[in-house]
C-alpha cells in the first residue's frame, strides 16, 4: 500500500491498525473488516490532502536567506560603476567561472558612459578580479568627434556553442552636449568571450531589416532565452527618432554560431500609446509560458506567449489583491526556479519618496503564473533603500541553490559602494 505525503511513523501507525483489525475481525465477519479498512483510507486520504495543502502553504512562504555586499566602491570624483551583469560559465559543477561586465558612468552629463569592463570570480578561491577594460568593448570616435559606445549589456552562457555571448545596444554620445544625441540611432550590440584569454571580440551590431522603424533598435537591460537548438529569442524594442520617441517592444528570433550572431525573425510588435511606448522588455520561459515584463515611463505592464514570439495584449502589473505594482520607468527581471518565478523590481510605498524614481530598496515576489499578478505575501527586500537608488540591475543563476542579484548605484561617491550584490540562497 502507497502512503502519499505521510511521515514513516504514521504510515506505521496506519499499518499496526489494519494488521490488527484484519487479524481480529477478518475471518469472524469479513464485510467489518472491510468497512474499517475503507474508513481508514477515507482518513488516509483526507490525512495527505491536509498535509499536501500545508505543504503548499509552507513552500510558499519559505523565505531564502539573502546576504548583501559590496563589490566595488566609487573610484574617482569623475564617475560611477553602473549596469554590473554576470554570466556564469559552467566549466564543471566543481569549479564555475562567473564573469562580470560593466561601465563607468561620468557624474557630469547623462548617459556619458565609457567602455565596458570585465570582473572575473573563480569558484575556487571565491574571489573578484580589480575591473579590467578591454580595447575589444571600448568607444569608437566618429570624424566629427561623437562617441559610439556599447551599453547596456548582459552576458549570458550560450550552451550550444559554449560560449558567453554579450548582448546590450549601442549609444551616440556628443561630449559637447555631455549627453546621448537627441535623434541618434541605436543598434543591437553583441560580443563574444574568449574563454582561454578571456578577451572578447570586437562589438559587432546585429543586421536587422533595413527599415525606418529600426533606427533606434536596441537589447538594452534585456534577459533572454536560449532555445534547444540554440537559436536565442532576445528581446528588443525599437522606436523611429532616437531615445526620447515612442517605441514598441518585440521578440526576435536569432541564430547564433559561436562567432556571429543573425535576425531570422520577430515576432508580433508590443506598443502603448503613452509616453514613450514599451523599453527594456525582459523575457523568460517558465512552465511552458513565456512571460515578458515591460517598462513604461507610468506603469510596468507584462504579457505572455507559447511561442515566444506572439504575445498578448500587454496587462498592467498587480498584486493578487488588485492593487498596481507601482513601479515606473525602471526595469524590472526574472528570477526563475523549476518550482517558482520572480518578479524584480522597485515601487512606490516603501517610505522612499526622497529616492529618485523611487529606486530603492529593490524588492521581489513570488509570480501566480495563472493569474500573472504577484503574490503580495512573497514580498522581499532584496537590496536595501539607499540614497539615488538601483535603476540598473542583473540576475544570475550561480547553482540550484544560489542566484545573484547585481546592481550599480547611480551617483555614488569615492568611497561608498557602487556595485552591489544580494547573494539569495534558496
Amino acid at each position: 500500500m502507497v502512503y502519499i505525503g505521510l511521515s514513516n511513523h504514521m504510515k506505521s501507525s496506519l499499518s499496526q491498525v489494519l494488521k490488527m483489525e484484519l487479524q481480529q475481525n477478518g475471518r469472524r465477519n469479513p464485510k467489518k473488516a472491510q468497512s474499517t479498512v475503507g474508513h481508514c483510507l477515507d482518513r488516509l486520504v483526507w490525512i495527505a490532502v491536509v498535509m499536501m495543502i500545508w505543504i503548499c502553504k509552507l513552500d510558499l512562504n519559505a523565505q531564502p536567506e539573502i546576504r548583501v555586499d559590496v563589490l566595488l566602491n566609487a573610484q574617482s570624483n569623475a564617475s560611477f560603476w553602473m549596469h554590473p551583469r554576470v554570466g556564469m560559465v559552467p566549466h564543471d559543477q566543481d569549479h564555475p567561472m562567473a564573469v562580470m561586465t560593466l561601465q563607468e558612468t561620468d557624474r557630469e552629463g547623462t548617459h556619458m558612459y565609457h567602455g565596458l569592463s570585465t570582473m572575473v570570480w573563480d569558484s575556487r578561491d571565491k574571489k573578484w578580479s580589480s575591473p579590467q577594460r578591454d580595447s575589444a568593448l571600448a568607444r569608437r570616435v566618429d570624424a566629427q568627434g561623437l562617441i559610439e559606445v556599447f551599453v547596456d549589456a548582459t552576458p549570458s552562457w550560450h550552451s550550444k556553442t559554449g560560449k558567453i555571448l554579450l548582448t546590450g545596444a549601442t549609444f551616440w554620445l556628443d561630449p559637447q552636449l555631455k549627453k546621448h544625441l537627441p535623434d541618434g540611432g541605436s543598434d543591437v550590440a553583441y560580443s563574444v568571450l574568449d574563454l582561454q584569454k578571456l578577451a572578447w571580440s570586437p562589438w559587432s551590431k546585429l543586421e536587422l531589416p533595413s527599415e525606418p522603424k529600426f533606427h533606434f533598435a536596441r537589447a538594452g537591460c534585456t534577459q533572454r532565452v536560449d532555445l534547444p537548438d540554440g537559436d536565442i529569442l532576445l528581446p528588443i524594442y525599437f522606436g523611429g527618432k532616437g531615445n526620447d520617441s515612442r517605441h514598441k517592444a518585440a521578440v526576435a528570433r536569432c541564430r547564433f554560431d559561436g562567432n556571429v550572431l543573425s535576425y531570422l525573425e520577430h515576432g508580433n510588435e508590443l506598443s502603448i500609446e503613452v509616453v514613450r511606448g514599451f523599453v527594456e522588455p525582459s523575457l523568460c520561459l517558465f512552465q511552458g509560458r513565456y512571460l515578458l515584463t515591460l517598462r513604461n515611463d507610468l506603469k510596468p505592464y507584462v504579457a505572455w506567449s507559447m511561442d515566444g514570439l506572439h504575445f498578448s495584449k500587454p496587462q498592467v502589473w498587480r498584486f493578487d489583491d488588485g492593487s498596481e505594482l507601482e513601479s515606473y520607468n525602471t526595469q524590472q527581471h526574472w528570477l526563475v526556479l523549476p518550482d517558482a518565478c520572480y518578479l524584480l523590481y522597485t515601487r512606490r510605498g516603501l517610505d522612499n519618496d526622497d529616492i529618485f524614481r523611487h529606486r530603492s530598496p529593490l524588492m521581489m515576489s513570488r509570480v501566480d503564473s495563472t493569474t500573472l499578478q504577484l503574490m503580495k505575501s512573497t514580498e522581499r527586500q532584496v537590496l536595501p533603500k539607499l540614497k539615488d537608488g538601483f535603476g540598473n540591475f542583473g540576475v544570475c543563476h550561480v547553482s540550484e541553490d544560489e542566484t545573484w542579484v547585481t546592481a550599480g548605484r547611480r551617483g555614488a561617491k569615492p568611497g561608498e559602494g557602487s556595485v552591489y550584490r544580494a547573494r539569495i540562497l534558496w
